[in-house]
């Protein structure tokens, strides 16, 4: 049964439930609710929630655990010929299960029945072709082990779905009896409910904190076993990224890939300095004239077309780069004005780019930081007999010095993990050059570069993406981390 229905079904369990409770609390009561020690709408509550969260509760956990299980089922009979020949045991599961997915959707689609799919005797040269000629199948052939692999994958995959509907219905409703033999008059079903509630909230509270421990933890272990393999003081310390996606290793038995960070975080923080550099005057002049010296209606205007730079996609920035802001600067700059710029794909192009991107973050954070300097500074600054421009100068803007920092360091952890714009805009060139007229990369774009290339999945240069990952992320947490410490110790000063 697909797991849509079986939750329908769960789902129609417990508002049964809900009705059968209340209306069995009523008639334990003689119809009289003053008798109940709680509200009638708890003891059908109580009925309900004891039917869907178990059985919900068990189903999630089996879809998590149930890939391991029959990944593990089905890589064990799969000979050792047929995983060095995929060079990886994760390919060929991946192989099995496109092939196992091929033969369930030329099944559905009529172009085989169900039991020539599971024939373990069917010839594999008649398989490939009649699943390629179906369109079900994107690999040049299926192998022998591969074929018996995806068949028994299906089998596994449809006797473990059986079973959890079997599992779950169970759990349902014994959830279902278990709340119904609670429908008494002396249940404190109102106590039992909210602490069920309570309980749900703490669950939805700790989704981040489990979230976050999930990606520090896949980053940590693939990182780890990336410097096994490749050795740590390259990694940080080699001033040349020159990866080598058919592996090996030179005479001296050095790798032959360069896997060195230094150009790239080069790359990185150069394209997000100059964004900075666009981004932090215009946001913070955009913020001082809205907040001190423009009217109630020009702010309603301007702010909200201020802002909707915000909602652009980062993709749709990356474009305008491409091909608007970087023939113009090849119109200044190239061989037909001063010289100095050869293609339009360089760190100036994509660091103006993401300043323009980052100005509504600059300006909306210096404007609320702004706003939050009482007014009584203002007016006491007044009374002394500064004009408005010393007053902005000489008390407002160093009352929101501390929460304006903290708003720079933010919009600058938002460039370092800027994507899209440096693919389009920066180009793909690894060097270390003080030119912002010559293409360079970040440690973003070659996360995405290397995990989309041919490589092993298990060989350095695809796991160097949760290397270079994991210092960007130290990074950019870091920065965001002094910038809320910043932005708190100042909302402190004048809450």
């Amino acid at each position: 049964m697909p797991v849509f229905w079986l939750v329908m079904i769960v789902l129609g369990l417990a508002a049964l439930g809900y009705v059968f409770g209340r209306h069995r609390a009523l008639a334990n009561a003689g119809g009289d609710s003053r008798h109940l020690h709680s509200l009638p709408s708890y003891y059908g509550s109580n009925v309900a929630i004891k039917t869907v969260v178990p059985a919900l509760l068990v189903m999630i956990i089996w879809l998590l655990v149930q890939p391991f299980v029959v990944d593990g089922r089905v890589i064990g009979m799969i000979p050792d010929s047929e995983i060095r020949e995929g060079s990886n045991a994760s390919l060929v599961m991946a192989e099995v299960r496109r092939t196992a997915d091929g033969l369930d959707n030329a099944v559905a689609a009529g172009v085989m029945s169900d039991e020539e799919a599971g024939n373990a005797r069917a010839d594999v040269s008649d398989m490939t072709a009649r699943l390629k000629d179906a369109g079900q199948i994107v690999t040049s052939t299926i192998t022998q082990p591969v074929l018996l692999a995806a068949q028994e994958y299906r089998d596994l995959r449809r006797a473990s779905a059986l079973f959890m509907t079997i599992v779950v219905l169970i759990i349902a409703g014994a959830g279902l009896v278990w709340g119904m033999a609670g429908a008494k008059p002396d249940f404190r079903a109102r106590n039992v409910v909210e602490k069920s509630i309570r309980m749900l909230l703490v669950a939805a509270a700790s989704i981040a904190v489990l979230t976050t421990v999930g990606i520090i933890l896949s980053l940590i272990f693939n990182t780890v076993e990336f410097f096994r393999l490749y050795p740590i003081t390259a990694f940080f310390f080699e001033p040349t990224w020159l990866p080598s996606f058919g592996g090996g290793i030179d005479s001296d038995g050095n790798p032959l890939s360069k896997l060195g960070i230094l150009p790239l975080l080069w790359g990185t923080l150069y394209i997000s300095l100059i964004a900075l550099l666009v981004a932090v005057p215009i946001g913070l002049f955009a913020a001082i004239y809205l907040s001190e010296y423009a009217g109630s209606k020009v702010r309603s205007i301007a702010k909200p077309m201020l802002e909707v730079l915000a909602g652009i996609p980062t993709i749709v920035y990356g474009l305008f780069a491409l091909l608007t802001v970087g023939p113009l600067l090849i119109g200044v700059f190239g061989d037909e004005g001063l010289g100095w710029m050869q293609a339009g794909t360089a760190v100036m192009t994509a660091g103006l780019v993401m300043g323009i991107m980052l100005i509504p973050f600059v300006s909306s954070l210096s404007d609320d930081i702004i706003n939050a300097v009482p007014q009584a500074m203002r007016d006491g600054s007044f009374g002394l007999g500064a004009t408005k421009s010393e007053t902005i100068k000489q008390v407002v803007l160093p009352a929101a010095l501390p929460g304006i920092v903290g708003a720079i360091l933010l919009a600058a952890s938002r460039a370092i993990g800027e994507t899209m714009i440096v693919v389009l805009g920066a180009g793909a060139a690894a060097r270390l050059s003080l030119n912002p007229f010559e293409a360079m990369t970040t440690v973003t774009a070659k996360i995405v570069s290397q995990l989309t290339g041919d490589a092993d999945f298990a060989s350095p240069e695809a796991l160097v993406a949760f290397a270079l990952g994991m210092t960007l992320f130290i990074l950019t947490l870091g920065l965001n981390v002094f910038a809320l410490y910043i932005v708190r110790k100042y909302r402190e000063q004048y809450d």
